[in-house]
This record gives structure tokens, sequence and C-alpha cells, in this order.
């Protein structure tokens, strides 16, 4: 039985496996020409010197963060399917447009630009003050809607796709939730009567399951790094300074100190007398 990585925490991210092709061509293409892959522009930690990255699964960089998950999207455009699934007509983009700009004919043909979609995400997360947080939440809803209604994104939705997503997490992840009617600020041509049926019918797609647990979340942030990592798309390292060196050992010794407490609640509630256990230890025999 396969499980949907968006509700369980041991399926594989779709996006990481629809990379997978491109980074072993990418790989095979620099060992043909002897282009070594930007191992160079790479740094390293030393003895005296110790490199960090500012981006952790509590506190994402926004803005690579923003990158990964563009980069994500990009991929679950190029390698979709070839089946020929259900295009729904709430996300067709030539039956409800985002402007007064006349669709191409031929929209659906042409695959965007990982940084097309960059911009198009960047411009809204900025636009709204959204967090790097709520983009990884945008790639769950994107991936679990992809899988409950069993849809294709394509060069003729993804962007009204994508916008559902980020409404969606906005509102579920942000304790300041962004009004549909602030969208409309944001995209001028786009009525509120739009937004709100894009939302209803994204949410009943979904199976009303806005749920992401923390499992999931953490599973999707660093299926991210690891997308960034394949395509030299690392986040920027920054030497370690004393008075971040601090901080990290004042929350390591918080988290220590939680451990022991729970440690100690555990001991204590195990021993009672009517469940009271004596651990005796037999001698190992190696034969």
């Amino acid at each position: 039985m396969e499980f949907n990585p968006s509700d369980h925490p041991r399926a594989s991210t779709i996006f990481l496996s629809k990379s997978q092709t491109d980074v072993r061509e990418k790989r095979k293409s620099l060992y043909i020409n002897h282009h070594p892959p930007g191992q160079l522009r790479r740094k390293y930690s030393s003895c005296s010197t110790i490199y960090l990255d500012d981006s952790t699964v509590s506190q994402p960089n926004l803005k690579y963060t923003i990158k990964c998950v563009a980069l994500a999207i990009y991929y679950h455009i190029k390698n979709r399917g070839v089946d020929g699934r259900l295009l729904l007509d709430i996300f067709d983009e030539k039956l409800h447009p985002l402007s007064k700009s006349e669709v191409p004919s031929d929209y659906e043909k042409h695959d965007p630009e990982q940084k097309h979609i960059y911009r198009f995400v960047r411009t809204l997360f900025s636009a709204a003050q959204l967090t790097a947080e709520c983009a990884i939440v945008t790639l769950v809803y994107l991936e679990r809607l992809l899988t409950y209604a069993e849809i294709d994104i394509c060069p003729a939705n993804w962007k009204r796709i994508v916008l559902g997503a980020i409404l969606l997490a906005s509102k579920v992840w942000d304790d300041q939730a962004v009004w549909n009617v602030d969208y409309c600020q944001i995209l001028k041509d786009i009525t509120v009567e739009d937004m709100n049926e894009l939302e209803r019918q994204f949410l009943e797609l979904l199976q009303f399951n806005i749920n992401v647990p923390s499992s999931v979340y953490a599973k999707y942030y660093f299926d991210l790094r690891s997308l960034a990592e394949s395509n030299n798309l690392s986040f920027p390292l920054e030497p370690l300074s004393r008075d971040r060196a601090c901080k990290l050992e004042a929350i390591s010794r918080l988290c220590e100190d939680k451990y022991k407490d729970f440690r100690k609640l555990a001991k204590r509630r195990s021993v009672s007398a009517e469940n009271l256990t004596v651990v005796r230890w037999s001698p190992a025999i190696i034969s």
C-alpha cells in the first residue's frame, strides 16, 4: 500500500522523486564534459572557522525556501505524466485569467521556467508578507491536491493551483491571515468572487483535510534542502560568530534540561505500587 506523502511522514515526497531523473542527467553531463559540479565555490569548516547557514526547520530562510519551492513546482510541471489527466475548470487560466492580458492560444504547450515560477511566488509572498513556513505548507497542500484530485500541474493551471495553495496555507499557518480581498489588491484584475470560489473548490478537493503534522512538515523541509543540494542551490553559509555560538549553547542547554525533566517524570510515573517491575540483568552468553 502506498501512502500519501502529504499525509504520511515516511512516504517520499513527489517533487523529490520527479527531480531525480534531471539530477542524474546533469551529473552525467558534468562527468562527460569534465566540469566539477561547483565544489570550488562551496565553503568548508576548519579548526578555526565553522560555517553554518541561518536556515532551520523551525525558522527557514525565506528567500531560499521560496527558491526551493519554485524549483519543486518546476519539476512537477516538467516531469508531469503523459496520460492526459483531467484539467479542472477552476484552475484553467484560459477560463479564469489572473490578468486582463490575453492568454496565448498555445499557452498550455510551453512549460514555465523556474525563474518565472519563482517571481510569481515571491511576488505573492512579498506583498502579503508571508513566512517561509507558509511556503513549505503551500507545497504540502499542492501535492495533496494533485494526489487527492488525481490531476497534474501543467502550464495551463500552475498559477491558479499555486495561488490556491498559498491562499489556504496563509490562512491555516499564519496568525494574521491574509483576506481574499487582499490578494485582489496584489492581483489587480482578479475578483473576490473568483478568489472565494477558488478557495472553496480547493478545500473540497482536499476533502477539507488541512492538517499538516509536524513530522510531514519536517520531511518536506529536509527534502527541499536535499533538492537544493542536488541542484547546486546551496543555502548561504556564514562563519559562526561568538554571539550565535552562545545562543546555540543556550538553546542546547534548554533542550537538555527539558529532556532531563521528561525522563524524571517518566521514571516517577513508571514506579508505582500497582505496576512495579524489577529489571533483572542476565549475563550474556557468547557461543
